[in-house]
């Protein structure tokens, strides 16, 4: 294999995680994406102290979407083999620290309304 193939990738998340749990975790990711780019033109801008907690809470959703992950899989910590497994769980930590952030800058700009003040991002 000398390329990679989006169809690999989709067959294996969802031979992991089986196919209800892949398409709703893909279904999830994409209303909670429009949910962000909706509040990005509502507020036309970032809110800083909105971003500031979504870090916060993105470091927590990173450690927990390792924690998912090793308990779907059923493996743990000392299954981890190899570089790629350090990347793979990298990789993990990053994309559950990204959405994490995403939907909770999402949810705290729904919740709390246009901001005083907002950052101009473009």
């Amino acid at each position: 294999m000398k390329e990679l193939e989006i169809g690999v990738f989709v067959a294996v998340f969802v031979e992991m995680l089986g196919p209800l749990l892949f398409w709703l975790l893909v279904a999830v990711a994409v209303a909670v994406t429009l949910g962000f780019v909706w509040v990005l033109v509502r507020d036309r801008g970032l809110d800083s102290k909105r971003l500031v907690r979504a870090q916060v809470v993105g470091v927590l959703g990173g450690v927990a979407a390792i924690l998912f992950m090793q308990w779907i899989t059923n493996s743990g910590f000392r299954d981890i083999g190899g570089p790629v497994d350090l990347m793979l769980v990298a990789l993990i930590f990053v994309l559950g620290t990204i959405g994490a952030a995403i939907l909770a800058y999402t949810v705290q700009a729904v919740v709390g309304g246009e901001p005083e003040r907002p950052l101009q991002a473009f």
